[in-house]
C-alpha cells in the first residue's frame, strides 16, 4: 500500500525541507500546493488574479479550489507508491477530503508535525530567500548564500523574496495556522497517526525522525506542541 505523508506547521517551519528530502532519498514526490497555487497566480487569467490577491493578503486558499489542486496533482504516475503533501491539508475540513482521497487511491496517511516556536518563525520568514531557477531555500538569518543576494547553484542568479513575507503578512498567516490548522494535531493524534518533532533541530535530525515514520519504525508522540 502506498503511503501519504502529510507535513504540518506553521509558515516557516521548515516542511518544504523536509518535503524535498523525502523526495530526494526516498523518491516520493513533493506536492506544495503552495507552489502549484504561486505558479496560478502569475497567470493572466481571473482565477490567476483572484489567488494572487488573497495570498497577498496573508489570507488562505477555498477548500474546494485546493482540493481540486490536490486532485489533479496526485493524479499523476509518479504518485502511485505514495507522495508527501507539504500545505495540505490545512483545515479539518479538508482531511476530511484527503481521507477520501486516500481511499479511493488505495493509500495510508500518517501525519508529520514540525513544531517551531513563534518568535524563531517570524524570524525564519522575514530572513526567507529562494532561488528562482532551482527553489532552493536560503536564509539571511541562518542559512544566507555563500555570496550576497545569490544562489550557491546558480552563481548570478539572484534571490527572491516571497512577497507574503513581510512581518505584517508573517503575524496574519500565523493568527491563521493557529486557529484554523492547530485542530489537525488533534485530528490526526485521535487514529494514532501522528508524529511530532522538534522543528529547531537540524534538518538532518528532523529527516531521520520522519524517515523512521515512513519506513513503519516506531517513534514517539514527543508532545511538544502546545
Amino acid at each position: 500500500m502506498g503511503k501519504i505523508i502529510v507535513l504540518i506547521g506553521a509558515p516557516g517551519a521548515g516542511k518544504g525541507t523536509q518535503a524535498r528530502l523525502l523526495q530526494e532519498r526516498l523518491q516520493l514526490p513533493q506536492i506544495s500546493t503552495g507552489d502549484i497555487l504561486r505558479a496560478i497566480a502569475e497567470t493572466a487569467t481571473d482565477l490567476g488574479r483572484e489567488v494572487k490577491a488573497v495570498q497577498n493578503a496573508g489570507k488562505l486558499i477555498s477548500d474546494e479550489l485546493v482540493i481540486r489542486v490536490v486532485e489533479e496533482r496526485t493524479s499523476h504516475e509518479d504518485s502511485k507508491r505514495g507522495y508527501v503533501l507539504d500545505g495540505f491539508p490545512r483545515t479539518t475540513a479538508q482531511a476530511h477530503s484527503l481521507e477520501e482521497l486516500a481511499r479511493q487511491q488505495g493509500k495510508a496517511i500518517e501525519a508529520v508535525v514540525v513544531d517551531v516556536p513563534f518568535a524563531l518563525l517570524t524570524a525564519r520568514a522575514t530572513g526567507r530567500r529562494s532561488c528562482p531557477v532551482c527553489g532552493e531555500i536560503y536564509n539571511v538569518y541562518t542559512r544566507p548564500p555563500k555570496f550576497d543576494q545569490e544562489c550557491d547553484r546558480h552563481p548570478g542568479v539572484k534571490l527572491e523574496q516571497r512577497a507574503d513575507d513581510t512581518e505584517e503578512k508573517i503575524k496574519v498567516r500565523l493568527q491563521t495556522f493557529e486557529e484554523q490548522t492547530r485542530p489537525l494535531i488533534d485530528y490526526y493524534k485521535q487514529s494514532e497517526r501522528l508524529l511530532r518533532v522538534d522543528g529547531t533541530q537540524e534538518p538532518e535530525a528532523i529527516y531521520r525522525q520522519i524517515e523512521q515514520l515512513v519506513k513503519n519504525e516506531s517513534v514517539p508522540d514527543q508532545g511538544l506542541c502546545a
